[in-house]
This record gives structure tokens, C-alpha cells and sequence, in this order.
């Protein structure tokens, strides 16, 4: 007896390109509601990819991405046939976010979830300078620099790439602490770090050097203090086919010019 299929719901960003796919697929497929739906099909490109997977977390719900926008490494190609027995055979890819929690010049706090990176970075033309605690123990007493993420594996080949930052393979327990263009110490480039430590990092002369902070596009202006740390209660899902996984993508962005 062959599998029941599965409920799909469609969803698409709001580029022509999108648009297009959704109205072929949904003619093609049908389409459930996002709340009845096994999996959420998204079209469109990375930003739209990660903004449903915030959409999604802890439903237990699946998100298979197909490409219509212009990067698209979190996506799989698109395709019209056999649309189902594409998902059926699927990868699926289960994500643990960074929970980033600050608190704020204005006496505030905040909590947001980064699927690829917390990334801290000067508000003003005086570079950042950061004081930075890793499970209670202090490890830079005094980073100047213009901007410190902390990456995912999944996170590692975005911005942390582009920081000359190292490519972390998916499976890796372990999370990339990016400067970006330090200028002290002068000499480090970064540290990896084990997936479940604790990363405190204070901001120093905060008058002087306004911060802000970055949960993947969630902004918080003028913090004083940032904790990261693994959320494991958290969970992301995403489908990838078995010929491009997201394993294989991160494998080959590390041989790429």
C-alpha cells in the first residue's frame, strides 16, 4: 500500500517570479491552509526561506524551498513534476536556533532567534569595543573591531563567509565567532566554538561606541549586554532533495573559487 500523500500548502515572496510558480503549483496541487498542511512549500529565494522557517518553528511542520529568487543556497531547484514524490524522498534537516538575549540602553530587553547568525556591529564611525565571556570565562578582555558574529553551520556560509569566516559542515557541533575587520587584538580571526556554551559579550564605553544587535534580520538598537546560546528546545525543519542536500552544499561551497 503506497504512502498517503502529503498535504501541501503553498507559499511564495512577492516577486513576480514567485507569484508565477505559486499560481502553476496550486493549479497543479491544490493547497491546504499553512495551519492543515504536513509541508510548507516556499518559493522564492534565501530571505523568504528564512523568514518562513521563523514562521515555522516548533510546529512541527516541514518546509520544502523551491528557488525563485536569485541565490537560493537554501533552496532546492524548481520543478513542476512530480512534486510529490520530490518530498516524499527528501531530507530532512532538523535546526536547533541561537537564542539572543540583550539588554538595552533604554532598560529593556529582548529575545530573538538566529537560524544563521547574532551579529553585532558599531552604530557610530567609533569602531565597537567588546568585552567577550564564554561559559563564564573571560576570553577577550577588549575587542575593538567593527562588528562580532557568532554563525550556525547552516549560517556559515552567509555573512560569516563573506567575514572570512570558516565554513562549518552541517553536521559539526560547533558554532563560528567572526570578527569583522578587527583591529584589536590585531592578529585574531575568530574561534570555533562547541554548539552548547554559553557566549556573554559586554559592550564597553556604550556612551562613546553605540552597538546594535542582529538575530538574522530581527534589529535591536543600543545594547549593553548580549547573551547567545543554543536553544535545544527549538526546532527548524527543512526538506532538501537528496541529489543537492544542504550537507553537499556546504561541502562544496568549501571548494569553490
Amino acid at each position: 500500500m503506497s504512502p498517503q500523500p502529503k498535504k501541501l500548502a503553498f507559499i511564495a515572496s512577492a516577486t513576480p517570479e514567485a507569484q508565477s510558480g505559486l499560481e502553476e503549483l496550486v493549479r497543479l496541487y491544490g493547497n491546504v491552509p499553512t495551519a492543515e498542511a504536513d509541508v510548507i512549500v516556499a518559493l522564492g529565494g534565501d530571505g523568504f526561506m528564512l523568514q518562513t522557517l521563523h514562521e515555522t518553528i516548533n510546529t512541527g511542520k516541514s518546509v520544502y524551498g523551491m528557488n525563485c529568487g536569485s541565490v537560493g543556497f537554501l533552496m532546492n531547484d524548481y520543478r513542476t513534476e512530480k512534486l510529490d514524490e520530490r518530498i516524499g524522498d527528501a531530507i530532512e534537516n532538523e535546526f536547533h536556533p541561537l537564542k539572543m538575549t540583550t539588554t538595552n540602553e533604554d532598560g529593556s530587553t529582548s529575545v530573538a532567534l538566529a537560524i544563521n547568525e547574532v551579529y553585532l556591529f558599531r552604530q557610530s564611525y567609533q569602531a565597537a569595543k567588546l568585552k567577550v565571556v564564554i561559559d563564564g570565562h573571560v576570553r577577550l578582555e577588549e575587542l575593538i573591531c567593527d562588528g562580532l558574529m557568532i554563525a550556525t553551520p547552516a549560517g556559515s556560509t552567509a555573512y560569516n563567509l563573506s567575514a572570512h569566516g570558516p565554513i562549518l559542515p552541517l553536521e559539526a557541533p560547533l558554532l563560528a565567532m567572526t570578527p569583522v575587520s578587527a583591529f584589536r587584538p590585531r592578529r585574531w580571526r575568530g574561534a570555533l566554538l562547541p554548539n552548547h556554551v554559553c557566549v556573554d559579550i559586554d559592550i564597553l564605553e556604550p556612551e562613546k561606541r553605540p552597538v546594535n544587535a542582529v538575530a538574522d534580520n530581527a534589529e535591536v538598537k543600543s545594547v549593553l549586554h548580549v547573551r547567545v546560546a543554543q536553544s535545544t528546545d527549538i526546532t527548524a525543519r527543512i526538506l532538501s532533495d537528496p541529489n543537492h542536500s544542504w550537507s553537499d552544499r556546504i561541502l562544496a561551497e568549501q571548494f569553490n573559487n
